[in-house]
């Protein structure tokens, strides 16, 4: 991904959610490769010189142009990451805006998950209707090994921190370019 494509897409992340706020229609998609590719993506939003978490949410699949993807997750990540009251206008000065744009996710066997490299692989994990998904960045941020990286994203899915090393659960691992305001 080019610098005028990573450009393109943090306006259309931060346009996206100004007009969704604004009660506007979403903005026009950029015209720039990277916003074709079919890739997924989240959008996180940290306010203020603290970089406190104010919302991420994403797309894993593949399934549709990118440019479409980042339009939609950002808007969520405003309005409707659960953990999170909506972001105001008042707030969108403060906001920093992050994506990550996600390679395929490859199921990984044990000897995958032994060569497991923090911060620069994210996991998703699925386990019959559970799963969650950790960046690769959550990892370096949070300061955690391998192991501890597989147990929390366990436990995001609601699963026992260690149902990674059961055959019953699938873990997959994905690499993002990540790029932020």
């Amino acid at each position: 991904m080019t610098a005028a494509d990573r450009a393109a897409l943090l306006a259309l992340a931060r346009s996206a959610i100004e007009s969704a706020l604004a009660g506007l229609s979403p903005p026009p998609l950029p015209r720039v490769p990277g916003a074709s590719l079919r890739r997924g993506a989240f959008v996180t939003l940290e306010e203020g010189e603290a970089h406190v978490l104010r919302g991420c949410v994403g797309h894993v699949a593949g399934d549709r142009p990118l440019g479409h993807v980042i339009r939609q997750v950002a808007v969520s990540a405003a309005r409707s990451d659960p953990r999170f009251p909506p972001v105001a206008v008042e707030e969108l000065s403060e906001l920093r805006i992050e994506i990550s744009v996600l390679d395929e996710p490859v199921l990984a066997g044990p000897s995958d998950l032994c060569a497991l490299v923090i911060g620069r692989h994210g996991l998703l994990v699925k386990r019959g209707q559970a799963q969650a998904v950790l960046l690769p960045q959550v990892a370096t941020e949070q300061l955690l090994g391998p192991e501890a990286f597989l147990n929390a994203v366990c436990h995001k899915a609601g699963l026992a921190p260690s149902s990674w090393r059961e055959p019953a659960t699938q873990v997959f691992t994905f690499t993002a370019d990540v790029f932020g305001e």
